[in-house]
């Protein structure tokens, strides 16, 4: 069999099949050829049933002729496609290739109706007023965020970006690069992404709702809600503060060794970041009234983001790990990037993915999830400390502990976390923090010059420095005077440095 039928049934969204070629009701075709074109294109394959079954044409060539008839003269513009015949089992097919068009919408016009379709799942259907707005701005070469805003770049401030900029680059943000960073146009006006960075961002539907809820559901009355805060202003800003809201309203155990104890999140907190800063970056900032929502329960933390895949299919649908990177926001993306506020190349939800995987050794591990639609991406992240096949407690001197039975190299074991850390474990982790940020900011630094900045002194510096080195979370790279310190925990080398 020459044509392999099976795998392109299996590209839902981009397959679609017709059992023969309605010539009475073109439209019942010609959508998804509009659809393909103002997509990521894809396959039409005439002759196969809708149970999947190979029945071919009978008049395979009169078909041809009539399907590229059709699509000159009832598609505007007309789009890139190729048409082929092909025999599978002895009977005939024809494959309609239609590739990814670059002068969007592409239109279906008949019946006195002018529609560009967009596919959505495994369908074709009308764009709305939305959509409509992305293809034309496709078709015209432009995005969303360096679109010219109607607000005067002279009327606001960027100190945060400033700030963020000189943390990160060491060096200042210069007034040329204003232009360079597509934060203005070359006309000198503000760009919606110099908006959307601003410190006073008057683009309203780029706040953030955050609610921590009690329990594990979301209900009406206003007792419910633990805390709520509504983010706005520059979108670095509002990062940081999301990051902030989640982490206030976590909690962390310790995981007990012989000498020491490790900590365990609720959250890993750079799949918090990478979450968060795509739903920055990825988010629809068209759909006006809809913003970003980090929902917060006892056992999971759901962040929604306005709009949906930019080809139209479901994640939930395919393989996280592989999805290639389609940047609705790509001045943005490149600004965070430069800034190591996210990761390159579309990897956050392979970053999410895999920073969970460390932990999938405990008991009720769940991975994170991913959904989407037409209009809404959602990420739900589970809390790694609730409910994982808890035991007993059993109690030591100054902490209470709770045993779990976990695999250790195959081999099923007991460890125990501290429900309630004693002191010096809080004051060790609250100083392996201050240490990372120091490091990542200055790897360079002495134990001394820590001492000075976390107000402790050298010595009580210089045994976190050690237990940390025990531990396998730093290191030292060459010499006392000339050497350097290097971070390789790897749940936290680099977070502070983006944050």
């Amino acid at each position: 069999m020459e044509l392999n039928i099976i795998s392109l049934i299996g590209e839902a969204t981009a397959y679609d099949k017709k059992q023969m070629l309605e010539i009475k009701r073109p439209k019942s075709w010609l959508k998804s050829v509009s659809a393909f074109a103002n997509g990521e294109g894809g396959t039409l394959i005439f002759g196969i049933s809708d149970d999947d079954r190979i029945v071919g044409l009978a008049d395979a060539e009169s078909d041809a002729e009539r399907i590229s008839e059709e699509i000159k003269s009832k598609l505007d513009p007309t789009p890139t496609v190729n048409l082929e015949c092909k025999e599978v089992d002895g009977k005939k097919l024809i494959l309609l290739q239609i590739y990814p068009g670059q002068e969007t919408p592409y239109y279906y016009i008949g019946d006195k109706q002018r529609l560009a379709f967009v596919r959505v799942g495994n369908e074709s259907v009308t764009a709305d007023r939305i959509q409509l707005k992305s293809l034309v701005l496709k078709g015209s070469g432009r995005t969303y965020d360096s679109l010219p805003s109607s607000y005067r770049f002279e009327d606001m401030a960027f100190s945060k970006l400033k700030s963020v900029h000189y943390q990160r680059l060491q060096r200042s943000f210069e007034d040329n690069e204003f232009i360079s960073w597509g934060i203005i146009d070359e006309n000198g006006i503000l760009t919606n992404a110099g908006a959307l960075l601003a410190d006073e961002s008057p683009i309203r539907q780029s706040r953030i709702f955050c609610t921590r809820w009690n329990g594990l559901d979301m209900t009406n009355g206003l007792g419910e809600a633990i805390d709520d805060v509504e983010l706005e202003g520059c979108v670095i800003g509002q990062l940081q503060d999301a990051v902030s809201f989640i982490r206030n309203h976590s909690h962390k155990k310790w995981w007990k060794g012989n000498d020491h104890r490790e900590e365990l999140p609720d959250y890993p907190e750079r799949a918090v970041t990478e979450a968060m800063a795509n739903a920055i970056i990825h988010r629809d900032y068209m759909q006006m009234g809809s913003e970003i929502h980090i929902d917060m329960y006892d056992n999971r933390l759901e962040i929604y983001s306005p709009g949906g895949m930019m080809d139209g299919r479901f994640i939930q649908q395919l393989n996280p790990l592989t999805v290639p990177s389609k940047r609705r926001n790509p001045l943005l993306a490149d600004f965070f990037s430069r800034l190591g506020l996210m990761e390159r190349r579309g990897s956050g939800m392979k970053k999410i993915i895999n920073t969970y995987k460390y932990y999938e050794h405990l008991t009720g591990y769940r991975a994170p999830e991913f959904t989407s639609n037409a209009s809404e991406f959602h990420v739900t992240l589970w809390n790694l400390n609730f409910e994982n096949g808890n035991i007993k407690e059993i109690t030591s001197n100054d902490a209470t502990f709770i045993q779990k039975f976990v695999k250790d190299n195959g081999e099923v074991v007991v460890k125990e976390f501290v429900k309630e850390p004693s002191g010096f474990a809080k004051e060790f982790v609250k100083a392996s923090r201050q240490i990372y940020k120091l490091i990542s900011q200055n790897p360079q630094i002495s134990a001394t010059q820590m001492a000075e900045n976390m107000a402790l002194s050298t010595r009580q510096v210089q045994k976190y420095l050690k237990r940390l080195r025990e531990l396998g979370k730093i290191a030292r790279v060459g010499g006392r005077k000339i050497g350097e310190w290097k971070i390789i925990d790897e749940e936290y080398e680099g977070f502070f440095d983006r944050i």
